[in-house]
């Protein structure tokens, strides 16, 4: 495990939280252009830079067997492809009170993931004493290991879905009716579409317990500043936390009554956890 530069994976003392890896590559793209919005991939720009030897060297794959992947270990050419670190599996079972985001490198509940990965390291995870942030851009995958009676018994989880536009708030709204989690998480990030009406409902409705917020990056694109207050002012009728990501803050000025949406009432820039 490592600690992690990213902003929302957090201990829940508050401090800077960790990753952890034990799967690696997604086949959720087109030359490394994420298929949930044709936004370039952090994670594809390190498998083929400075991870890519080490990638190459683990033969721990998947390939296609009609309409399924399964484990397979063979040359793949792909640093990008997926593939399976066992010796990674127990590094969550040390130590207490962290805050984890397993697979910020592939996709757990991704396309071309074999099961027996997922309940490999869901495994692990359900005897850690720690808390984790699990996140998809696949959330109809999500019920079957968080079932909407909690017979997954996954208590340490809080479970997300990675939103960029309205046609994914639908698919995640209806998955989210489908799976329990002690707190269910929508990450806009990044935000590159306005949602509907309809979508806006949905979060007043309280479909979910966390909403984070943030920008394209490398090359950076910001979404429009209204398109993010109607988010938090929705989440806000909700009582929904919300955590807006640093790459947002050039947008709003909190001396400007425009962006005063974007502060608490101390005036704070608003980066919240649900408690």
């Amino acid at each position: 495990m490592n600690r992690t530069k990213i902003e929302w994976v957090r201990n829940p003392d508050g401090s800077p939280g960790y990753t952890f890896n034990p799967i690696t590559g997604c086949l959720n793209h087109v030359n490394g252009l994420c298929k949930g919005g044709g936004f370039p991939c952090y994670a594809y720009k390190l498998a083929h830079g400075r991870l890519k030897e080490r990638y190459l060297e683990n033969r721990n794959t998947v390939m296609k067997f009609s309409d399924r992947y399964a484990p397979f270990e063979g040359k793949v050419t792909e640093p990008f492809h997926p593939r399976f670190w066992p010796e990674r599996l127990n590094d969550p079972l040390w130590g207490e009170g962290k805050g984890i985001f397993p697979c910020d490198m592939s996709d757990l509940f991704g396309i071309g993931i074999p099961e027996s990965w997922t309940a490999s390291v869901l495994d692990v995870i359900k005897r850690s004493p720690h808390r984790f942030y699990l996140l998809t851009k696949q959330p109809q995958n999500l019920p079957k290991w968080f079932p909407a009676r909690g017979e997954g018994g996954h208590s340490n989880c809080w479970v997300g879905a990675t939103v960029t536009n309205d046609s994914m708030m639908e698919k995640t709204c209806a998955s989210f009716d489908a799976l329990w989690s002690p707190v269910r998480f929508i990450s806009f990030e990044p935000l590159l579409g306005r949602l509907s009406g309809r979508s806006l409902e949905k979060i007043r409705n309280f479909v979910c317990q966390w909403l984070i917020i943030g920008a394209q990056t490398k090359p950076y694109k910001p979404p429009k500043i209204g398109w993010v207050q109607e988010i938090v002012e929705a989440a806000d009728r909700a009582s929904i936390p919300v955590f807006l990501k640093n790459n947002l803050l050039e947008l709003v000025n909190y001396k400007s009554p425009e962006t005063a949406f974007a502060f608490n009432k101390e005036g704070y820039y608003r980066q919240e956890f649900p408690k």
